[in-house]
C-alpha cells in the first residue's frame, strides 16, 4: 500500500512539474522551431514584408520609448495608407500633368502602373524599425561620418554643376536602384511599394537568404569558415553565419563603399550582425545591428517581425526586362541636347 501511494505521489509530482514547465514556457513566449533533417532550426519559407510598410526607420520624438503606436498615432498611419491606395487608383491620364502627379508617393516619370503596387493590408503598430537605442532614434554620427557626408554633398553639387541641369548625362549619373544593380543588405530587406518578399532555403552548412527586390540572394555558410579578406568587397558584403540556440547569427563585412547604411557606408572596421529567429510558426524576427565605431558613436539595432506567407508569389525580379527607364532617360537627355544645340 505504501509503495502504491508513493508511486502515485511520484507520478503526481512529475506531472505537476511537467505542467509547470510547460506553463513557464508559454508565459515566457519561448518557441522552438521545427528542425531540419540535419537538426538545425528550420527557418525556411516565404516571409512577406508588405505589411511592414509605413513603419519609419526612426521613431518620432513624440513617441518616446514606446515601441508601439497609441490609438491616435495608429489611426493616422492607417489614414496615410488609405490615402495612398486612393491616389494609386485615381484615373491616370498622361495628357494631363496634374493627374500624372496624382500617383502620390509613386508619382514621377518612372513610376510603375497602379496594378504593380502592393500596399499593406494589415497595418503594423510598430513605432519604428530602430529599437536600440530605446528611443528608436539613430545615435549620433562621428566626426568622420560628418566629413564623409560633407564630401558627398560637395561631389553631388559639383556633378550637377557639370551636368548643367542635365540629370542624365550618363548612366553613371543614375542611382544603383535605377540601374537595377543593388540596394545593399538593408535596402533590399526593408519593405517597398511592391516586391517585398523574402525567401529562406537551407541545407547542411549553409542558408540562402533571398530578397525579391532587386533579385539579391546571399548564400551564407554556417560551417565555421572565416571571413574572406577585407580587400574583397561586394554589393551585399561577405557573410558568415552560426547557430546560437534558436537563432541564426550572421556577421557581414566587406560592403562596397557605395552601399549606404543610413547615409554612410560600412567602414573596414565595421560589421553588421543579423539575427534570424522564429517567434512562432508564422513570424520571423529579424534584427540587424550596425557596429561601426568609424562612423557611429555607438552600435544601433533595427528589428522587423516578418509574417510568413506561403501563398505569396515570389518570382524572379527581372529588373531590366521590359524596363525602358534607362533608355528613355538617356535618350531624352540626348534629345534635349540636340534641341538646345539647334537654337
Amino acid at each position: 500500500m505504501t509503495t502504491r501511494l508513493s508511486s502515485r505521489l511520484l507520478l503526481a509530482i512529475v506531472a505537476s512539474a511537467v505542467l509547470a514547465s510547460a506553463s513557464l514556457v508559454a508565459q515566457s513566449g519561448a518557441y522552438k522551431a521545427p528542425r531540419t533533417p540535419w537538426g538545425e532550426p528550420d527557418l525556411q519559407g516565404i516571409w512577406n514584408g508588405n505589411d511592414l510598410q509605413g513603419i519609419p526607420m526612426q521613431r518620432a520624438e513624440s513617441v518616446g520609448t514606446r515601441s508601439e503606436l497609441n490609438e491616435d498615432e495608429y489611426r493616422q498611419r492607417v489614414e496615410r495608407r488609405n490615402s495612398l491606395v486612393e491616389s494609386d487608383n485615381a484615373e491616370f491620364d498622361l495628357e494631363v500633368s496634374e493627374k500624372f502627379e496624382s500617383f502620390g508617393a509613386v508619382g514621377g516619370p518612372v513610376s510603375p502602373p497602379p496594378h504593380w503596387l502592393e500596399r499593406a493590408k494589415t497595418i503594423s503598430r510598430q513605432a519604428s524599425f530602430v529599437v536600440d537605442p530605446p528611443d528608436g532614434r539613430l545615435p549620433d554620427m562621428t566626426r568622420a561620418a560628418e566629413q564623409y557626408r560633407q564630401e558627398q554633398a560637395a561631389e553631388r553639387k559639383a556633378r550637377l554643376a557639370r551636368l548643367a541641369g542635365h540629370e542624365a548625362d550618363s548612366y553613371t549619373d543614375r542611382s544603383n536602384y535605377d540601374r537595377c544593380i543593388s540596394l545593399g543588405p538593408m535596402g533590399s530587406l526593408t519593405p517597398k511599394i511592391y516586391n517585398s518578399g523574402n525567401r529562406i532555403v537551407q541545407g547542411p552548412g549553409w542558408v540562402a537568404f533571398s530578397n525579391e527586390m532587386i533579385h539579391e540572394t546571399r548564400v551564407i555558410p554556417t560551417d565555421g569558415r572565416q571571413q574572406v579578406a577585407s580587400a574583397i568587397k561586394n554589393w551585399m558584403g561577405s557573410s558568415v553565419g552560426r547557430w546560437d540556440g534558436e537563432t541564426l547569427v550572421v556577421e557581414t563585412t566587406n560592403l562596397k563603399p557605395e552601399v549606404s547604411l543610413q547615409g554612410v557606408p560600412l567602414s573596414d572596421t565595421g560589421r553588421m550582425i543579423e539575427r534570424f529567429t522564429r517567434l512562432d510558426a508564422d513570424t520571423l524576427e529579424y534584427k540587424l545591428t550596425v557596429d561601426d565605431p568609424t562612423y557611429w558613436t555607438k552600435p544601433w539595432t533595427m528589428m522587423m517581425r516578418i509574417p510568413r506567407d506561403d501563398n505569396y508569389g515570389f518570382y524572379e525580379y527581372a529588373c531590366h526586362e521590359g524596363n525602358y527607364t534607362m533608355f528613355n532617360i538617356l535618350s531624352g537627355s540626348r534629345a534635349q541636347e540636340r534641341a538646345e544645340a539647334a537654337k
